[in-house]
């Protein structure tokens, strides 16, 4: 009995892994269809190299500093318990590669290639894994000191702040130390309107995400016997919460209404195994609003380039998230209970802080020493034949 519950618990955690490797895709089409066709093809070469030293990186590091355990064994032991630890590495390893993946629509159309992926190297080996052995691994006491202080620990199930957050606010630093795009913002003050280049792809990349996300937050559980229909109604609630705000406030803007549901389901990772269904909706129906007012004021207002608007996507509806645990989590707005806002505020607050030093140390250590941003020729030819050498489609169709 015991060796079917490990197998059934290697296979639940191993569904939820390649649910969120088909997340990468996504990431992948999102970004592909938000940039300008000149810059295809590095969309998608980028997220699926990030993946892949993102994989190495986590394999060698970064999994040992967040769980203090290795892979450096004999494969007999690894292979233990139907080789669930594995399984659970491969699950976290697509966390982990979410942040570059994140940190990349950000900075897109204008970044040179090689450092982003040292970039990667260091978050996925150090900067994120340090945060997330704190809040799932009651790594260094933290989680201990907020219980103590607040009678509760800090509570993020699916990583509404260890990955959203921590990634939007990585992203937020390499964004402004690399600057707007050429002509973004002209000098007399008009903005260059840079529109999407394909719809139907972004709105691909939304769907793949959207149902991906379901092994993201349900898959959390990392055991059979945990799962709960719970985590998967309320994020199903947060989704189309967010899908229909921003269609009202985005004033059926596609762009805006296929990172509505996104931006549901970033917000409800925190506390989806605790509120009431109807809470979920109202969460995703606030991250939803949200995403479209602040990524105007960043574009507009505040001239921030956030080409996918990471930022408020992932680094202000996941800090939302976060909060919201702590507020419809509680027995008194329907949530289960256990949860303590302030310790929701400390827990939040200290992602946001530990990504902002993070990513700024690690982005401005890059701008000194091998530059981050492309030249302007570079940047007026488009990436795709700048670092790859080729177009996304032929500029003629060959007659032979």
């Amino acid at each position: 009995m015991e060796a079917l519950k490990q197998g059934a618990d290697t296979l639940f955690n191993l569904l939820g892994a390649v649910m969120v490797l088909a997340m990468h895709a996504g990431f992948a089409f999102l970004e592909l269809g938000t940039v300008r066709r000149k810059n295809q093809v590095n969309a998608l070469v980028k997220i699926l190299v990030d993946f892949s030293i993102s994989t190495i990186v986590y394999f060698a590091v970064g999994y040992g500093v967040a769980y203090g355990s290795h892979f450096f064994v004999g494969a007999e032991q690894l292979a233990a318990k139907n080789g669930y630890e594995l399984v659970k590495f491969f699950f976290l390893l697509t966390f982990a590669a979410a942040i570059p993946a994140i940190i990349s629509g950000g900075i897109a159309e204008r970044a040179k290639f090689w450092p982003q992926l040292i970039a990667t190297a260091v978050i996925v080996g150090l900067i994120y894994p340090f945060f997330e052995g704190i809040v799932w691994n009651q790594s260094f006491g933290v989680q201990a000191w907020i219980k103590a202080l607040t009678g509760a620990e800090f509570h993020d199930f699916a990583g509404s702040v260890v990955v959203h957050a921590v990634g939007g606010w990585i992203a937020l630093g390499a964004v402004i130390l690399l600057g707007a795009r050429s002509n973004r913002y002209r000098k007399d003050g008009a903005i260059s309107a840079h529109p999407p280049s394909s719809i139907p792809f972004l709105a691909l990349g939304a769907w793949i995400l959207t149902v991906g996300w379901f092994g993201f937050n349900v898959m959390s559980a990392q055991t059979l016997d945990k799962i709960s229909g719970l985590v998967a109604v309320n994020s199903l609630m947060a989704m189309v919460g967010g899908t229909l705000v921003a269609l009202l406030l985005g004033k059926n803007d596609p762009g805006f209404l296929h990172n509505g549901p996104l931006a549901g389901l970033v917000a409800v990772c925190a506390g989806s195994d605790l509120m009431h269904p109807l809470g979920a909706l109202v969460v995703g129906g606030v991250a939803g609003a949200i995403f479209v007012v602040m990524f105007t004021l960043t574009q507009n207002k505040w001239k921030i380039d956030d080409v996918l608007g990471v930022w408020p996507l992932h680094g202000l509806c996941g800090a939302w998230g976060g909060l919201a645990a702590g507020l419809f989590g509680t027995q008194a707005l329907g949530g289960l209970g256990g949860v303590n806002f302030t310790a929701q505020l400390i827990g939040t607050g200290l992602g946001i802080v530990w990504a902002l030093l993070g990513g700024t140390l690690v982005y401005g250590v890059l701008k000194i020493t091998l530059g981050l941003k492309m030249s302007q020729e570079e940047e007026y030819d488009g990436a795709d034949l700048s670092v790859h050498k080729i177009s996304a489609t032929p500029d003629r169709e060959v007659s032979w």
